[in-house]
Order: structure tokens, then sequence, then C-alpha cells
């Protein structure tokens, strides 16, 4: 419960940023947006359709479709999300600040769009529209999410050229841009966490390097090559981001014709990372 109501917040915040980055940094400027906050944007421009009503509707309707094939806590963390990000548009309508310099304007939009949408998918919710398209991609075909989010932004931004012309078109793709970065780092980490896999004939030699000049654990598999049959023993290391850099140059130094796999690895939790305890 206490989670719950921790999560729920940090939603909250999230749903003001981004609000706060279209109605101070998008509209003013007559900028475009991606996903469905675009084509909201789009229909103000013409119509003068009010953003936070007609995102109301779009996202809710597109959450419909998409509820089915995500997690129960997913979808109503997106209802809440979708709920506030509409009350903020309307809360923070007419806001500015002191700015007609678009790249400015194109760059703090973007990072304060950004870490909303970043904080809204890190406790595992989504802003409906294109978000739940870009998971759906995740889930399917293992896009990652913030580039299944900038493909479709891009795509509904483009639309607005006939409306925004294409220099301002050109700011809002930097806008985006710099918002997926954001999201990488808000969902991500400042500093992610890399898991490395060694097949070496020198495994032993590279375990020693490892706990010896990086005081990092090593865990041992056990596995076996296909072809050859032959059993083989598979180093298992998780290090932070700027330490990779070593244990490439251990591997390099002790095997050159050692195999290697590095993933990224969001949260590690235990000794010498996170205290599982207090996660």
């Amino acid at each position: 419960m206490k989670r719950t109501v921790g999560d729920i917040a940090i939603i909250a915040l999230g749903a003001f940023a981004f609000a706060l980055g279209i109605n101070v940094f998008v509209i003013p400027h007559e900028l475009g947006e991606g996903g469905v906050v675009g084509i909201t944007i789009i229909l103000y421009y013409l119509l003068d359709w009010s953003p936070g009503w007609s995102s109301l509707i779009l996202n809710l309707a597109l959450l419909g479709i998409g509820c089915r094939l995500l997690p129960k806590k997913t979808v109503g963390y997106t209802v809440i999300a979708v709920a506030l990000h509409s009350l903020f548009l309307h809360l923070t309508t007419g806001w500015q600040v002191a700015s007609d310099d678009l790249m400015v304007n194109a760059l703090f939009g973007g990072a304060i769009i950004g870490l909303g949408i970043g904080l809204i998918l890190r406790v595992e919710g989504t802003t409906a529209g294109t978000v739940i398209i870009a998971r759906l991609m995740h889930k399917f075909w293992g896009w990652k999410i913030s580039y299944a989010l900038l493909l479709c932004d891009v795509l509904v931004a483009a639309s607005s050229y006939f409306i925004i012309g294409a220099e301002k078109l050109m700011y809002t793709i930097v806008m985006l841009v710099v918002a997926t970065k954001i999201i990488d780092l808000v969902t991500t980490g400042l500093n992610p966490q890399k898991s490395v896999t060694i097949i070496s004939r020198q495994k032993d030699e590279i375990a020693r390097q490892v706990s010896t000049l990086m005081d990092r654990g090593v865990t041992v598999l056990s596995g076996q090559g296909y072809y050859t049959q032959n059993a083989v023993d598979i180093l298992y290391i998780v290090v932070s981001k700027k330490e990779l850099p070593l244990l490439t140059t251990i591997v390099k130094a002790a095997d050159r014709e050692a195999f290697l796999t590095i993933h990224s690895v969001q949260d590690v939790f235990g000794k010498g990372f996170v205290d599982l305890q207090k996660s």
C-alpha cells in the first residue's frame, strides 16, 4: 500500500511535468509534439479544441484497445496518469516563460516532457497514446521503449508540417530527441549497470583479475557447446558502466579469443550494489 501511494505521487509529478512542458514550451511557441498529444495540439491549432479534453478522450480510447495486452497494474496507473495529465493541462493553461528563443524552448520543453514521461514509465505506468503502442512493440518485437516511442512521435509530428511549417517542425524533432534521451536517463538511471558473460580458456586468470583489481564477484555457470558437445564454464559478472572498460581490458589482456556478451541492467540488488533490504 505504501509503495502504491509512492508510485501515484511519482505519476502525479510526471503528469504535471508533462503538462507543464506542453503548455509552457510547446503551445506558446507553436511547436508540434508526437503521439496523441501531438494530435491534440494539431486540433488546438486548427479548431481551438481544448488539449486537456481531447487528450483525455483519445487516450482513454487507445487504453481501451490496449488494456487487455497490458498488466492490470499498468492499466490502473495509466488511467491515473491520463486523468492527472488532462487535469494539469487545464490548470497550467496560459503559463509562460520569458523566452522567445525556439532552440531554448525546444531543449527545455523536451527535457521537461521527457522527465514527466520517464517518471510515469519508471513506476510501470504509461501516458497511453503512443506509449501503449511503444510498450506493445517492446513486448512483441523487443524494441527499446524510448526508441519505439520516438518513431511513433516523429511520424505524428511530421504530419504537423503543413500547420507549423518546416522550421518549427525541425525544432520539434530536436525536442523529441531530447525527450527520448531524458526518458532513457530516468528509466535506466544515470549509471546503468552492465551484466557481462564471458567464455574463455583463460577463465581462471580473468576471474582472478576481476576479483583482485575490481573487487567484483564472479559467478561461474556451467554450459555446453552445441557443435563440440564439450563442457564449458561461463563467467557471469555485473559491473557499473564506468567499470566496463577495465573489465574488457582485463579480458583482452588474458585472452584475445574470448567471447563476451554485454547487456544493460536497469536494477541490481545485493552486495556491492543496492542493499536488498532498502529496496
